[in-house]
């Protein structure tokens, strides 16, 4: 298990920075085998395989003691925006034993999940100051687990509730993170720093939080794998909330092992979060049940009736992957028909994230420390946007206005939402067209392309597979699948409650197969 965080490196734009005190380096064929095949490995993992009979120089450098950690990983980053923050100070505070399973993997953290050390602010002005202390359970776990918090991802304010014309990977804390691969284009959100360091290099995986297309969205369209899991497998206390039927944390990563190593860690129940009764019992070792044969004899369904909502070069992309997959076994089964209640879905499920917004969030600010947060209440951080042009220079908050008119979890209005909502993507939606079909699994394009971020353009978001798995609370998986006009897609599995295992055995016998990675071209931003 420790394999992982052996395979990581310190990020390229430190190799001739000020921090470097000492830089070694060999020729790859006169290094042994064993080490020749592991930096092979690792070549591949990150997106840029090494070519058969191509001659490389391979260096290793001895950090200048004391150095900052912003001033180590800061520069590779000046260009994305990706950070809000790095862990304080030149270390990183490590605990667990020689074999802890992340021992010294780097991980970032979205900056709504709570840490001891940092302060926690959503992307939020109103939360610049809120630090309690603690530590959410999850990061408990990573760190108990011998990670490395380096430090706190950029996200789309609020992630991306407090307006129906927000932009993605936009904060007033963290500034604009631009994706990679075009840095005109959307990173998507709202998970948006935590999928570009990963895409990046700098940590090889992170953590995102997702309450409908959060974590899959940016992982798509940054090219790298992104993990929703089943709502109630990780805990959510200590993370900054919108909807407790929806929200979940989860891996952001360069391969699916990886992020099946970290959900082995972070699941698991939580006597704060109810959600997670059964986490403990539910929960398995998920990279030891991955599976590279596990397409083979597998009939999986084809969400066909999504599929025209994408741009036709990821259509085209698409069908190239499905045929990846009969080759590699799998059964496939056209699903034209859309769930009865599917176009309802959408407006069902605003009636319940807006209502639980004004619940959660209420409840979280009176969780913080009033010396450091004055917004006590939905309505307090409403009239604080109001009041500071820094906050509503880009777009406004009438989502967070309409969340304060909502009636409270006992209104007829909410109660009816969430139980058509959720049984219509779940039992009658995603368990349905499962059962009625045969198949253990679903799939479909998790997205077109990143569309530009000029409200001006007429390239707009393409298509979104994450309804239905968000609003139901099943597992989602993205995983690179190739490229739009240059830019990454991914392709999505899903599958009904607690299917977490049998997800990502899928989309790693996928990656297995295809190999569709490419990592970003470095930017220069000015």
């Amino acid at each position: 298990m420790a394999a992982l965080a052996a395979s990581w490196s310190v990020p390229a734009a430190a190799q001739t920075a000020e921090p470097v005190q000492e830089r070694s380096c060999r020729l790859l064929s006169e290094m042994p085998a064993a080490e020749q095949a592991a930096i092979r490995s690792d070549a591949v993992n990150a997106g840029r395989p090494i070519p058969d009979g191509a001659e490389i120089e391979v260096c290793r450098e001895r950090i200048r003691s004391g150095t900052l950690l912003a001033d180590l990983y800061g520069p590779q980053d000046a260009a994305y925006r990706s950070v809000i923050r790095w862990t304080p100070g030149s270390q990183i505070p490590f605990r667990g034993d020689a074999d802890a399973i992340l021992r010294g993997m780097p991980i970032l953290l979205k900056d709504n999940i709570e840490t001891a050390d940092m302060p926690t602010t959503a992307g939020s002005l109103a939360l610049v100051d809120n630090a309690p202390g603690r530590d959410a359970p999850l990061v408990t776990r990573l760190r108990d687990a011998g990670a490395l918090i380096l430090g706190k991802a950029n996200l789309s304010e609020w992630a991306n509730i407090r307006s129906s014309s927000s932009i993605s990977g936009w904060s007033a804390v963290g500034g604009q993170t631009r994706n990679p691969y075009a840095p005109e284009r959307t990173p998507c959100g709202s998970s948006a720093g935590s999928a570009v360091a990963v895409a990046i290099g700098l940590a090889p995986a992170a953590i995102g939080t997702e309450t409908d297309g959060s974590i899959t969205c940016p992982a798509s369209v940054n090219g790298v794998v992104g993990f929703k899991p089943t709502v109630g497998l990780v805990s959510r206390t200590h993370i900054v909330p919108i909807s407790h039927s929806q929200d979940t944390a989860g891996p952001i990563a360069t391969t699916v092992e990886d992020a099946a190593i970290v959900l082995s860690v972070i699941a698991g129940s939580d006597p704060l979060d109810p959600a997670t009764a059964e986490a403990d019992a539910r929960k398995v070792d998920y990279r030891a049940a991955l599976d590279a044969n596990s397409l083979n004899g597998t009939r999986i369904g084809v969400l066909r009736f999504l599929v025209p909502n994408y741009s036709a070069e990821t259509q085209a992309v698409f069908e190239a992957n499905l045929q990846a997959m009969r080759d590699a076994g799998a059964e496939l089964v056209e699903i034209t028909e859309a769930p009865a209640d599917f176009r309802q879905i959408g407006g069902w499920e605003l009636t319940v994230l807006l209502t639980e917004l004004k619940h959660d969030l209420n409840l979280y600010l009176a969780s913080t420390d009033p010396e450091q947060v004055k917004t006590r209440t939905l309505a307090d951080v409403i009239a604080f946007n109001a009041a500071e042009p820094r906050e509503t220079v880009l777009f406004g908050q009438d989502l967070f206005e309409r969340a304060e008119a909502t009636g409270g979890l006992t209104d007829p209005a909410y109660v009816e939402a969430r139980e058509r909502s959720f049984r219509a993507a779940g039992p009658e939606g995603i368990d349905r067209m499962m059962a009625e079909h045969g198949v253990i699994a679903l799939t479909a394009p998790t997205t077109s392309r990143a569309w530009t971020n000029d409200p001006d353009d007429d390239d707009r978001s393409q298509g979104s597979a994450s309804r239905l798995a968000a609003v139901a609370g099943y597992p989602h998986l993205t995983v690179p699948m190739g490229f739009d006009r240059g830019m990454p897609v991914g392709i999505s599995f899903m599958a009904g409650k607690w299917d977490d295992a049998k997800v990502l055995s899928l989309g790693y016998a996928f990656e297995q197969r295809t190999r569709a990675r490419r990592a970003p071209t470095p930017q220069t931003i000015h």
